[in-house]
């Protein structure tokens, strides 16, 4: 393949440094390293200079924190997204736009080729790749994970030296983590045995549940239009506001999760997350719905869910069927707006209120004092005619049974 220029998504890693020298070694080619910031908390402020040292022509740090939450996040929380009722996306979510932005990046720059680091077992090459054939089917994708020979970290240590790439000299830590502004991941080496219990040192967002405050803590968040602007009556920006439900959620040990699932590769591989603002706001989002959201919208729009969720986990962000259903979604959302109460306490997000000035419930027809709004005898005819078919069906068995 004949690679004139291209855009590597650059983490300033050991692993992506070494495919930037690969790619220009290989390829024979230029190379822009380009980093996305989306809140994973890391300093970026050496990452160009790094990039230039190792051999890029060009280095691009882009802030998307903003973009992220407010397109990305928000669209799937929106439709209460959780894959196999566990997962709230939080890598899956992320990899579609940082791909979209090496494609413009791309074309930007005059590139030809887009590259990532994610390895052939995992589920971001999936990712990473559908977004790039989906926005700019002519580009050259090029994977080294699944093309290179360096098939031991000794191998990838060797190379790091020989070509004169920092090797950290920190103890190398014994399962892999991706952040972002709305999780964390643990991943493999002492967490592939799922019959095992993460190291409690291991977590970073939220505190142990065990050792969080005695004393819980209620805050209220407002909603419009299914989407959250304000905490405590303070409105925010998407990114901040995520980042301040992480720090309250955090503190109170809310949104950790030990969850075995399926990739869409074939395998099962096991994740420990922490998602602390999005637990919050997933619980609060379906509170605020519960009262503005019309019964039947509400059971379509679940049923949704997995078929949402599967997409987004297998990479098909940008596919016509998840546009397509992120409008029926949002089409849903129109009344969604108005405040709802969680308290939290050791782990747990508990909603004590909800209120909307379009909630669909009226304290009259649901008291069991007053008779004049209900008829409760017009339920005798409404629970024959339910269970109408039921009846046909016993008689039928019946008279078979006597026949």
């Amino acid at each position: 393949m004949d690679v004139k220029k291209v855009v590597l998504a650059y983490s300033g890693g050991l692993d992506t440094s070494i495919i930037l020298k690969w790619l220009i070694e290989t390829y024979q080619c230029q190379v822009v390293a380009f980093a996305a910031d989306l809140g994973q908390g890391e300093d970026l402020s050496g990452i160009e200079e790094k990039a230039l040292k190792t051999g890029a022509v060009k280095a691009r740090v882009e802030d998307l924190k903003e973009e992220f939450v407010r397109d990305f996040v928000f669209p799937a929380f929106r439709a209460n997204v959780i894959y196999e009722g566990q997962y709230l996306l939080g890598t899956s979510i992320a990899r579609p736009l940082i791909a979209k932005r090496q494609v413009e990046i791309a074309h930007e720059e005059g590139a030809d080729a887009v590259s990532h680091g994610a390895t052939g077992k995992g589920n971001d090459q999936v990712r990473f790749e559908l977004t790039y054939m989906t926005l700019d089917p002519s580009i050259k994708v090029i994977a080294p994970w699944r093309e290179w020979d360096l098939k031991s970290r000794q191998a990838l240590m060797d190379f790091a030296r020989h070509h004169g790439i920092p090797v950290p000299v920190t103890k190398e830590k014994p399962y892999s983590c991706d952040a972002n502004l709305l999780h964390i991941s643990y991943e493999g080496g002492i967490l592939e045995d799922p019959w095992k219990e993460p190291d409690p040192s291991m977590f970073t967002l939220t505190v142990d549940p065990e050792k969080a405050p005695d004393k819980p803590e209620t805050i209220e968040i407002e909603f419009q239009k299914g989407d959250p602007v304000a905490v405590n009556g303070e409105k925010l920006s998407p990114a901040a506001l995520l980042a301040r439900l992480n720090e309250i959620g955090g503190r109170h040990g809310v949104g950790r999760a030990d969850v075995v699932e399926s990739r869409f590769v074939g395998m099962k591989s096991r994740g420990v997350y922490e998602t602390p603002g999005g637990t919050i706001l997933r619980i609060a989002h379906r509170a605020m719905e519960s009262i503005t959201m019309d019964r039947e919208v509400m059971f379509l729009r679940d049923s949704l869910i997995p078929q949402y969720a599967k997409l987004i986990y297998n990479g098909f962000w940008f596919a016509p069927e998840r546009v397509a259903l992120q409008s029926l979604i949002d089409t849903s959302q129109q009344t969604v707006t108005g405040t709802v109460r969680v308290k939290l306490f050791k782990g747990h997000c508990m909603v004590t209120g909800r209120k909307s000035d379009l909630s669909l419930y009226d304290p009259e027809l649901a008291t069991f004092e007053e008779e004049d709004v209900y008829q409760q005898s017009d339920a005798t005819g409404f629970i024959r005619l339910q269970g109408l078919r039921l009846r046909i069906q016993s008689l039928v068995r019946k008279g078979r049974k006597q026949g």
